[in-house]
């Protein structure tokens, strides 16, 4: 199969592209993870982007169809977020471009580590991750006491 190359742009991640991916995401992570899901409560919503922060995403034929983000955590380290392709154009190196277009962004900042986390039930997320790059770590800040949290860290090359 041949694939395109995306038109990968920075947005606003509370216009309507990034807010409409972020909500599939929301929808088949609630499915993975039900037991953590309330169904009655808010949809997700993104903050604006931080200062050394983008937030990307992939266009096909003008249509959106997948994102990702850079949020800093400190000076050298910032964490990727947002990371989906829609389920209709993955396993096409959506995900894989994305990736790498925020590793490029992060050297961009002046950031020397990327750090991310995942769900353990998101094995393809896994194996991306593990095939660029990335290395197991323990979890880190807000995921410390998540048992579902799997968190990945990888070093800049600038």
């Amino acid at each position: 199969m041949t694939h395109r190359t995306p038109d990968i742009r920075p947005v606003d991640p509370q216009g309507t592209d990034a807010l409409a991916l972020l909500a599939e995401a929301a929808v088949e992570a609630s499915a993975l993870y039900p037991e953590l899901h309330d169904p009655t409560a808010p949809g997700p919503t993104n903050a604006p982007t931080p200062p050394r922060g983008i937030y990307l995403v992939a266009y096909l034929d003008g249509a959106a169809v997948a994102c990702g983000a850079l949020r800093p955590l400190d000076e050298h380290t910032a964490e990727v977020r947002r990371m989906y392709a829609r389920r209709s154009h993955r396993r096409r190196g959506l995900a894989s471009a994305i990736l790498h277009a925020l590793e490029q962004a992060a050297a961009g900042f002046g950031y020397r580590s990327l750090r991310l986390e995942t769900g353990y039930r998101q094995q393809p997320a896994m194996a991306l991750y593990e095939a660029h790059g990335f290395v197991h770590i323990a979890p880190f800040g807000p995921y410390v006491d998540d048992p579902t949290s799997v968190c990945f860290d990888k070093q800049i090359v600038t």
